[in-house]
């Protein structure tokens, strides 16, 4: 819990016309474990990142003005950043832009193809964001085109 705490402390929200506390920032919260055998021969290393995304907000609606507008248009920056290489290791393309954003660079390791990746959608059931909610899935729907292929285990033998 107090890692939690410290993190959503440092995580900044303000109200907007469309949401009274919408995020403008990313939370990123990695997770390393290392494990050695009974025996000592082996070690093996994990990592799990929970990430919160914030939300991508249409900036016609959200009457974000000054600092809000540019915090706006670098959440949809990384967002669409993300969506690249979502795109790009979709297609199997020679080249992922990973480089393109803060967010897809620390992520490239678990975005590649010794990961494994889940992504769970929030969206709004009210009718007035259905155009939000629906971009929404779509982002997931193409997220969950690419096929990363078998996890593999990271071991260190001695």
């Amino acid at each position: 819990d107090g890692y939690w705490s410290k993190a959503k402390n440092n995580r900044t929200t303000f109200s907007n016309n469309v949401n009274e506390h919408s995020s403008r920032s990313h939370l990123v919260i990695s997770l390393y474990v290392k494990g050695k055998s009974i025996t000592g021969q082996t070690t093996n290393f994990g990592k799990l990142h929970l990430i919160d995304l914030a939300g991508s907000e249409r900036l016609s609606k959200t009457g974000a003005t000054g600092d809000r507008l540019k915090e706006a248009q670098n959440i949809n920056k990384s967002l669409s950043a993300l969506g690249d290489v979502i795109q790009a290791a979709a297609a199997k393309q020679g080249h992922v832009p990973y480089r393109n954003s803060k967010l897809t660079h620390l992520l490239q390791d678990s975005l590649g193809s010794s990961a494994k990746t889940l992504m769970i959608v929030q969206s709004s059931p009210l009718a007035k964001d259905v155009a939000e909610s629906l971009c929404s899935l779509q982002f997931a729907s193409r997220a969950r085109a690419v096929e990363l292929g078998h996890a593999k285990k990271n071991v260190a033998k001695k």
